[in-house]
Order: C-alpha cells, then structure tokens, then sequence
C-alpha cells in the first residue's frame, strides 16, 4: 500500500479542481496548471471536494504511478495556491548576477558574459549580486531552469566556486601538499 496514495488531496478555499477522464486541471489564485494522470491509476472527486487517487489493479507498476499521480496532484494545488522556489548562490571572486531584460547575466570567470533567456512562466530576481531566486508554479520547470543555470558553472570541491543551491552542502577536498 502507497502511504502517500492512501491520503486524499483537499482542495483549499479559492482554488478550483477538475478532473475530466485521466486529466486533472487546477486553477487558482497564481494560474491554471494541468495533469494527465496514467492509465493504471483512477482519479475521482469526493463529496468534500478533495481529490482521492487509487490504482486500477495491484500490480508492480500500478502502484508506483498511485504515489506519483497523487504527488503531482498534490504539486499542482500547491503551486497555484503558493508557487515554488528554488534559491541559488553564486561563490568566487567576480562571480555575479544581473537581470538585463528579459535575461539573465551571469558572469561566472568565462571570457564573456553568460546570457540565459528567462523562460515564460518563470520569474527570477537576484536580490544580490550572488542570489538568484527562480519561482513560479510549476514545479518541474522552476526545478529545471535552476538546475539549468547551475550547469553553467557546478561548484568545485576544492575552493567552492561556482553556482550551488542554497541548501546544498559542498563535500570539500584537501589540496596538494608539499
């Protein structure tokens, strides 16, 4: 049994759910996002409004898209009531950030400037000049353009220099010794 599928998903006040066949659409105070669940999983509105989610059979593979579909439900409901963000901090010397436009400039040591187009859907701020916050309401996508602008310049182990999220800890290596 998914622990995580037995729970129902209550629909809060101001947010509106439809579940049309295998397609769950969700509109709230931030926007509207949609989800098409598996075919091994049923989804149904209870009398309370809340979404339940149970697998069509017991098979192996049921049950592992039961706990996904109702993750996902549950990520949509989140990010049209909250939004998700995703925080970044740059480290080295001359390393920075700005926002130019519609893009983002990343001076990370390369010979030139690092232009990324801020996609729709997504906002960042750089509340300083080593911050980057990426937000929106869809989780997969805020995960992605942050995971996007790390790429231009992982932190290393040795000083630490690069992009890195927030929350992440970098495992330091010792440097060569005489």
């Amino acid at each position: 049994m998914s622990r995580i599928g037995k729970l129902a998903i209550a629909i809060p006040k101001g947010v509106t759910a439809n579940v049309d066949g295998q397609k769950v659409s969700v509109k709230g105070p931030k926007g509207t996002l949609e989800f098409t669940v598996p075919d091994r999983v049923a989804v149904k509105t209870l009398e309370d409004g809340s979404i339940k989610v149970d697998p069509v059979d017991q098979e192996q593979k049921s049950r592992a898209m039961w706990g996904l579909s109702r993750t996902m439900i549950q990520n949509l409901v989140t990010g049209v009531t909250d939004g998700f963000t995703k925080n970044l901090q740059i480290n080295g010397v001359g390393y920075r950030a700005a926002i130019q436009g519609k893009d983002l400039e990343l001076s990370l040591g390369f010979s030139h400037p690092v232009k990324y187009a801020i996609p729709e859907g997504i906002d960042i701020k750089c509340p300083k000049p080593t911050e980057i916050t990426v937000s929106g309401i869809d989780k997969q996508r805020v995960g992605q353009v942050a995971a996007e602008i790390r790429k231009w310049r992982p932190p290393e182990p040795y000083k630490g220099k690069g992009v890195k999220y927030a929350d992440e800890t970098i495992v330091r290596k010792e440097g060569k010794k005489k």
